[in-house]
């Protein structure tokens, strides 16, 4: 496996559960395999940390967003000034997106939906891709997605059933599995549905670890590629080559 290139679309490098250790960290990701690493962030704080990250850590490649939990239309606007700053040093725009279950309210909803529509224009403007969270969410996400015409995106952890996820599939976009799919019925089950073609790797680090409550890392995406092929019944070279030429086409050469 280690001479096979693993990409993990999200993780959050930034998190500061990491800053006792990121350098073994990343050395033990680079031990099993994973090449490069999209550096997700949640606020304007964490945008400018992935920047800064990721010339210490070439394997690290930086994106932005505002996490869906967090309404705040001003510093989502910071974050869209930062990516047009910074346009060809982000690979990707991230987390953005709906949660369903941390806000209720319909208030907060409303402008959770329209800030997400703000990076969903911003993504064509900027043509880079979207890395969404849609925690109970996922119908209503694709929904807007498919309204508003993006083109160039990753459904991170998708938490809904593969029926929701088929109109996504059918406009090109992409669905990345973490660790936790060892111990998820759903995401077991999302991947038997959705073809190889569609699906990404990623771990979500420091969370959905293949074991609940411990610190998870990108050295588990290998426990995903193993998943992956048990439950497509294919062999693990396969999958990794698959989901290095999905993650290609959705990010670019550049890994």
């Amino acid at each position: 496996m280690t001479e096979l290139k693993l990409i993990d679309t999200h993780a959050h490098m930034c998190d500061p559960v990491f800053d006792g250790d990121r350098k073994a960290v990343l050395q033990r990701a680079v031990s099993t395999g994973v090449s490069a690493i999209i550096a997700v962030g949640e606020t304007l704080a964490d945008a400018a940390r992935n920047l800064a990250l990721s010339e210490e850590h070439p394997l690290l490649r930086p994106a932005a967003g505002l996490y869906p939990a967090q309404i705040d239309p001003g510093q989502g606007e910071a974050i869209i000034d930062l990516i047009r700053k910074e346009r060809r040093r982000f690979y990707a725009i991230g987390e953005v997106g709906l949660d369903h279950w941390v806000i209720k309210a319909e208030s907060d909803l409303a402008v959770q939906k329209e800030i997400f529509s703000r990076f969903i224009d911003l993504s064509l403007e900027l043509d880079l891709p979207l890395n969404v969270h849609s925690r109970s969410a996922g119908r209503h996400a694709v929904s807007l997605l498919l309204e508003k015409g993006a083109r160039k995106v990753q459904l991170h952890a998708f938490d809904a059933k593969a029926s929701a996820a088929l109109p996504a599939v059918e406009a090109g976009y992409f669905f990345s599995i973490p660790p936790s799919v060892v111990r998820s019925v759903q995401k077991q089950k999302l991947v038997k549905h959705l073809p190889l073609s569609c699906l990404l790797i990623e771990t979500d680090s420091p969370v959905l670890g293949p074991e609940p409550g411990l610190r998870n890392e990108p050295a588990h995406l290998k426990t995903v590629v193993s998943a992956i092929a048990a439950l497509k019944q294919v062999p693990e070279a396969q999958v990794v080559e698959q989901v290095l030429e999905n993650t290609r086409r959705l990010y670019g050469d550049d890994f």
